[in-house]
């Protein structure tokens, strides 16, 4: 046995120098290329080995096979020809293996013999100074997660999630962390149901913010329904929010219910917590989506009523000119004997019997509400 250490103390140097920091599972690739490896390590009773951050992930099975512990490699959008490697070392599933590369996938928790592969999606909130009916609001990204006994692979798309400082976080807490995979399976969970409630509390700002612009009382010149695109795209955000949301419920549900052999008991409690979150942000979002449609409604309603406060004003109008159309044009046809053409008054009288008719048309109008 000390022959083969020895033997792999003289070997392992050599790998490193023709694969490079944080390189692809190939140790005959050009150093120079880039790899999708962003972190590579072995922890054992909680804590990075020393000397780890450089190795492959096969180096990192060997170390684990010898040492101990577990392998946590991170890889961010790999190619199928990176990620093939990786996969066979592993005896990753096939199908696990094209979803993580491909992406887009909607949050699930699958068992492939002795792995369990879970996607989570992260979601972003995009600052902006104001709502605009093509603001983007909600940036989402995947990270999809293969637990196995003694290893731990995570998959991001996307260019946020970012798992580096929740892997400080948990190399800063070992007592949790000498759980084993599944306490990271946890902490990822945790990280973007964490997001989640984020994200959740900023959109509920921007939903006040419309639901106070419907609401409040127009400015003069502004006209009602001018919110529509607003409001739509909103809608829209939240719509994408809901699907990361809302099929993530019933994992984290089976995580925290059901014992699995993978999963530690003392993290299994844990995972309660997270399926309460996600119930809490999944009602959220479900307000959200309701709240809008009734905003939506209730802007539409009031574009309805303002054509028809417009139309009525437009009435009114044509309803007091017609009184001096109808009068002129009676007096303009060519007669000879008209009422009043020859007295000296008659047409004064005319031009005020219009204004009064009018004058009272007006009134009556104004007082009913149409003017």
């Amino acid at each position: 046995m000390s022959m083969i250490r020895d033997l792999r103390h003289v070997v392992r140097p050599t790998l490193r120098k023709s694969s490079g920091p944080y390189g692809a599972y190939d140790a005959a690739r050009d150093p120079s290329a880039s790899t999708a490896v962003v972190d590579c390590a072995v922890y054992r009773d909680g804590k990075r080995l020393q000397g780890t951050g450089c190795l492959t992930p096969r180096e990192a099975m060997l170390r684990v096979r010898e040492a101990g512990g577990f392998a946590w490699i991170g890889l961010h959008e790999p190619t199928e020809e990176e990620f093939s490697g990786i996969a066979a070392e592993f005896g990753l599933h096939p199908l696990a293996v094209e979803d993580a590369v491909h992406a887009h996938q909607r949050p699930k928790l699958e068992r492939y013999d002795d792995t369990l592969f879970t996607v989570f999606k992260t979601v972003h909130y995009v600052d902006h100074t104001e709502l605009t009916p093509t603001s983007q609001v909600v940036e989402t990204g995947e990270v999809m997660c293969f637990t196995g006994a003694d290893f731990v692979i995570t998959v991001r798309h996307g260019g946020q999630g970012s798992l580096r400082n929740l892997r400080h976080r948990l190399q800063d807490d070992p007592a949790l962390l000498a759980k084993g995979p599944s306490a990271v399976l946890h902490a990822i969970a945790d990280h973007a149901v964490d997001g989640y409630i984020a994200v959740a509390d900023a959109v509920q700002v921007d939903i006040d913010e419309i639901e106070i612009d419907v609401f409040s009382a127009p400015s003069k010149g502004s006209t009602r329904g001018t919110d529509t695109g607003r409001i739509y795209q909103l809608k829209r955000e939240v719509l994408e929010f809901k699907r990361a949301v809302t099929p993530l419920l019933r994992p984290m549900q089976l995580l925290s219910e059901r014992p699995m052999r993978l999963v530690d008991p003392d993290i299994q409690k844990y995972f309660r917590d997270v399926a309460d979150h996600v119930a809490r942000v999944q009602e959220q979002v479900i307000g959200f989506d309701e709240l809008l449609n009734s905003i939506l409604q209730a802007n539409l309603a009031q574009a309805t009523v303002a054509q028809n406060e417009d139309m009525r004003k437009i009435t009114s109008w044509a309803a007091i000119v017609a009184v001096p159309t109808a009068v002129c044009g009676i007096y303009g046809m060519n007669f000879d004997h008209m009422p009043e053409l020859q007295w000296r008054y008659g047409y004064p009288m005319v031009l005020a019997g219009i204004v009064g008719i009018c004058l009272t048309i007006h009134r009556t109008l104004k007082r009913n509400g149409w003017l």
